[in-house]
């Protein structure tokens, strides 16, 4: 993991490409589940990320407790979660908001599983997060999606602990750690489909084009360039370092929703809106400035 206090071009050109993937994404993903079943949306989605992947499934597999770990809660269990969400939601942008949790919950994973200390300023922005997602789901507007909401909020726990467990890998290469997770995810989210959702048939012959764009979408791009990219770069980096980059995403999502989808923006969605991303934005940098101490505590020990 990169000691510098600044980031590389590249790293700040990988940040920027994951925004837009993810905003796009997300926007796409709603679009798909008015069509198709949310799980066997996801199980296409990682059926075809794992034929493009499928190379680098081959040992060695270093880390593979923590490898395992980080495919199943990353895979069908995060991802079941996150479709769930977009096949309840009527509207894209509150729900989109509630997915930027993960970075909250992030900090409280590397607290409670790596040790990392939690700052008081950490603190603050989770609980600023939490009352912007409340405050947000008030709204009578976004009161018709709070069940998409707490299924949001629960994804992004699930991505956290993913992020965190990526960090424990650390000597396992981005794309077999993709791999590995398509590998898990698909088989797990078609087995739930076949149990819980139905008509699947029906779906797939209505799907037009521009849902099989957004399956693309999904697999080639957000799942195997996009999340690569963010595990590459939380090996290198800190979360604290990579996550403030990465509030810009729901803004994309905002922006198209309300702009192409229909979706209503309240001033009270707004309010909440940007006190969750504010203090996302506070935690992520709280979590920055503390370890920026750290390294200097450190360098001048050993000089």
């Amino acid at each position: 993991m990169s000691d510098s206090s600044r980031l590389t071009p590249l790293e700040y050109a990988a940040l920027a490409a994951i925004v837009v993937i993810w905003g796009v994404n997300n926007a796409a993903a709603a679009l798909a589940t008015q069509v198709l079943p949310p799980m066997l949306l996801g199980a296409m989605r990682f059926a075809l990320a794992g034929v493009c992947l499928a190379f680098f499934v081959r040992p060695p597999f270093p880390n593979l407790k923590h490898l395992l770990l980080l495919a199943v809660v990353g895979g069908p269990v995060h991802f079941g979660l996150v479709y769930l969400g977009f096949a309840l939601a009527d509207d894209l942008s509150p729900y989109a908001v509630s997915l930027q949790l993960w970075i909250p919950f992030s900090a409280l994973f590397s607290w409670l599983l790596l040790k990392e200390r939690l700052s008081v300023p950490a603190m603050v922005g989770m609980a600023v997060a939490f009352a912007g997602v409340v405050f947000m789901t008030a709204d009578p507007r976004a009161m018709h999606d709070w069940k998409a909401i707490v299924v949001g909020a629960g994804a992004s726990a699930a991505w956290a602990f993913a992020t965190v467990t990526a960090r424990r890998a650390a000597g396992v290469p981005p794309l077999k750690m993709q791999a590995v997770l398509a590998f898990v995810a698909a088989p797990s989210l078609f087995l739930g489909s076949m149990l819980f959702e139905h008509d699947q048939a029906g779906a797939i012959a209505r799907a037009d084009m521009l849902i099989w764009a957004s399956v693309v979408w999904a697999a080639l791009i957000s799942t195997v360039i996009a999340t690569g990219l963010l595990f590459w770069l939380v090996q290198r980096r800190e979360a604290g370092r990579v996550t403030p980059y990465l509030l810009a995403t729901p803004v994309v999502s905002i922006a198209i929703g309300a702009g192409l989808m229909g979706d209503v923006l309240t001033p009270q969605i707004l309010v909440g809106a940007a006190a969750t991303i504010g203090g996302v934005g506070l935690v992520a940098l709280a979590e920055q400035r503390m370890r920026r101490a750290a390294l200097a505590a450190k360098a001048a020990a050993v000089a």
